[in-house]
């Protein structure tokens, strides 16, 4: 069976996505040229009509999507640097987001924004090592966030698909990984659908996007010590999958949640609260995140020093269990 890495299933993605649907066109900044390699080969195929460069003018390009949706285009744009999205937070969260429902569902905005390589990329520095996820599922933007190459092509269909406007993360350490495809199978996922990937009894532990491999490691290690983790993937962060996480803690009573954002009122704090509210608990959730107001250092030791890591989540796991 072949082998398929994330950002190759993206960039299949993109081209059935082209193919099957002449309302789909792609812009950015230096597609053709494909700078991430997400969109290599798209522009011989489909040519310069449907992939565009663009100025370098986020607010500006971002606006233009936001039209070309509105008039019946199927927008997907690739940001390459995560904090741009700061920069084009009021043309998605306030434009955007907002027409489909002042206008009575009248109007559709089906813009993508894909963000290529969020999160630390060690030695990128503060400005280029974001993972704001958590900022656009707040507002209520469809956010998605895939941890394998099977789950980034069929979301990344599904989010081309919707009528509103989606957030693909797709986050740097996941974009290395591989795994055997069968490309008969590849499909769409539904938005909304975590994935229960691996069972076990003790405790649910919730992981995102490249945690959720850091999480099976750590699922590996503590059951030569007798500790079955049960791993859920969201998969997306809004909307989330409320009912398959309440199944999973339902059966193991305990709690935890490695997430690679901000502490305050990041992505989770938002499962902890929801635990809070819905969840019967044998002892008090646990988070893993990144320090509040963290700023990733050009030091590699104090950029990994700041990430979220395997022994964080030991830890956290084995005190949920300490009462067991």
């Amino acid at each position: 069976m072949p082998k398929l890495s994330y950002l190759k299933a993206m960039n299949r993605a993109l081209a059935d996505s082209l193919d099957s649907d002449p309302s789909v066109f792609l812009l950015g900044e230096d597609i053709r040229v494909a700078a991430s390699n997400l969109t290599a080969g798209l522009v011989t195929r489909f040519g310069p009509d449907r992939v565009l460069d663009t100025p370098l003018s986020e607010q500006a390009f971002t606006n233009f999507a936001t039209g070309a949706a509105l008039a019946g285009m199927r927008p997907v744009i690739e940001f390459q640097i995560p904090s741009l999205l700061f920069l084009v937070f009021e043309q998605i969260a306030n434009q955007a987001h907002k027409f489909s429902l002042m206008t009575g569902g009248q109007c559709k905005v089906p813009v993508t924004y894909v963000v290529t390589g969020s999160g630390s990329r060690t030695g990128w520095a503060g400005q280029h090592s974001d993972h704001p996820y958590t900022l656009l599922a707040h507002v209520g933007v469809k956010t998605v966030v895939p941890a394998t190459p099977t789950d980034a092509y069929g979301l990344l269909r599904s989010a081309i698909r919707d009528d509103d406007p989606v957030v693909f993360f797709a986050p740097s350490g996941a974009l290395g990984v591989r795994e055997d495809v069968d490309f008969t199978s590849l499909a769409p996922i539904p938005l909304g659908t975590g994935r229960l990937v691996r069972a076990g009894s003790d405790v649910t532990l919730v992981a995102l996007g490249h945690l959720v491999h850091d999480a099976l490691a750590v699922a590996d290690e503590l059951a030569g010590q007798g500790i079955s983790v049960e791993v859920f993937d969201p998969r997306t962060v809004f909307p989330l999958d409320l009912d398959g996480l309440a199944r999973s803690v339902a059966k193991t009573r305990r709690l935890v949640v490695i997430d690679d954002s901000n502490r305050t009122s990041g992505f989770g704090a938002e499962i902890l609260a929801v635990a809070a509210e819905r969840f019967t608990l044998d002892a008090p959730p646990r988070r893993v995140t990144r320090p509040d107001g963290a700023v990733l250092p050009f030091a590699l030791a104090l950029d990994r020093a700041i990430q979220p890591d395997r022994d964080q989540l030991v830890g956290a796991i084995n005190a949920v269990l300490e009462d067991r």
